[in-house]
């Protein structure tokens, strides 16, 4: 009976923790959607703004805006986003792993110093060597675009200041449901556009290349913290889906194991019930 008493306590403790297995999934499912949208909606201008800066560039000059300069890389600011929460597979172990390789490369040749986004992020590189300018680790999912505007203003201070020499985040690409990518990309400086050598063709607009540059560079900045921090929280939300989707199924298997153990005990214990029943009828007859 004590058999009996702890596998059915277990089962029931089983189901409770698929039921919110289950529930963690739904959640997720919301979450994913709504970040999928926006990921969706923003990598038209994501992608295609780079090359128009890198032309419109070509057309104004380079010197027209710090944020342009090209310098050696002598000081790196790097910043890493991922997740506050786990139960969401490999997705932060992965990244901060690559994230780990990647800036002990750099460092060998230069100084890197951090903006870290999410608690899992902070608390990796809490012991590492290298200096923290900035931590956000609260709540990241509900960072609004004030906010986020705000982290791309203060990479913007320090590329122009020379405080840095080139700008890295380091987040998890939502590449598909079953696994995110994770990238290494640098926002600063803008790349510049190959013209072949051959001397740019200038259109003649209004306003000017100048003042177009001026305008779109910061919006560019802002547009691409904004977008990778988007790609990681769709990419954090499809993890963690299927990693409760994989722990509601591994639970139901688990529940009818131990349901065929108890109806294994409980019919052992019929049967030798049954036996003691006929062995007294026998001896009684007799």
């Amino acid at each position: 009976m004590p058999a009996l008493i702890d596998l059915r306590r277990r089962i029931k403790s089983v189901r409770n923790t698929q039921k919110i297995t289950q529930a963690m999934k739904t959640v997720s499912t919301a979450k994913f959607k709504r970040a999928q949208r926006v990921v969706y909606e923003g990598r038209p201008q994501w992608h295609n703004l780079p090359v128009l800066l890198g032309r419109v560039s070509g057309w104004a000059g380079r010197q027209i805006s710090p944020l342009l300069d090209s310098r050696e890389e002598k000081k790196i600011l790097a910043m890493v986003i991922t997740s506050d929460k786990g139960l969401a597979g490999a997705f932060n172990s992965n990244l901060l792993s690559r994230a780990a390789d990647f800036l002990e490369e750099k460092s060998s040749r230069a100084e890197i110093r951090l903006v870290l986004v999410g608690k899992k992020a902070v608390n990796f590189f809490k012991k590492a060597h290298f200096p923290v300018l900035r931590a956000h680790q609260e709540k990241i999912d509900r960072l609004t675009l004030g906010e986020l505007k705000e982290i791309a203003r203060f990479l913007m201070r320090e590329y122009v200041f020379a405080r840095t020499d080139s700008v890295y985040v380091l987040y998890n690409e939502f590449k598909s449901i079953l696994a995110p990518r994770v990238t290494m990309a640098r926002i600063l400086p803008i790349p510049r556009e190959e013209d072949g050598g051959r001397p740019p063709i200038v259109p003649d607009c209004e306003p000017d290349s100048a003042r177009i540059l001026r305008s779109l560079l910061p919006l560019y900045v802002e547009t691409a913290v904004v977008h990778c921090f988007f790609e990681s929280l769709a990419a954090e939300q499809a993890a963690r889906m299927m990693a409760m989707e994989n722990a509601t199924k591994n639970a139901e298997d688990l529940i009818n194991d131990l349901v065929l153990v108890l109806n294994k005990i409980r019919q052992s214990s019929i049967t030798k019930e049954l036996l003691e029943i006929m062995t007294a009828v026998e001896a009684l007859s007799k």
